[in-house]
């Protein structure tokens, strides 16, 4: 797609708005439609989208292997580390009233968005490693598929 100037310029305005998406449901996911896997799902899109249009090797400079492996860690170990510490803080594990025992309501608020923020960092992170895996496959003979 590197001699389609459209798509090119296109890209350039409506990616920036696909990952302000990503987040704005990433963080309103507790108030209304959304969450931490739409988030992770819309702004893996916007980095596939990236990808496409300028090139696998422009996109792994933006998102790095190795970086998407470390976020994808950081988000299960965010979701279980929110579920130990209301487990150690007396109560059952993902209890999100025993992380703040003077008001419950705040640990509510408080467990939805880390949980949930942990599963959108692991959902783009595994959605993007996968395209990439897939996108980066050659044959046999050296020929891209």
């Amino acid at each position: 797609m590197s001699d389609n100037v459209i798509l090119r310029v296109t890209s350039k305005i409506f990616i920036p708005f696909i990952l302000l998406f990503g987040l704005y449901v990433q963080f309103h996911g507790d108030f209304g439609p959304g969450g931490g896997f739409q988030a992770g799902v819309i702004f893996a899109a916007g980095l596939i989208l990236y990808a496409l249009i300028w090139g696998i090797d422009a996109a792994k400079r933006i998102a790095h292997p190795n970086l998407l492996q470390w976020a994808g860690a950081i988000g299960v170990i965010l979701y279980v580390g929110t579920g130990a510490a209301s487990f150690f803080l007396d109560g059952n594990f993902l209890d999100y009233n025993a992380l703040d025992h003077h008001n419950p309501i705040h640990g509510q608020h408080l467990g939805i968005l880390l949980v949930e923020l942990g599963v959108g960092i692991t959902v783009a992170a595994v959605m993007t490693s996968a395209f990439f895996c897939f996108a980066g496959r050659r044959r046999i003979d050296g020929e891209q598929q």
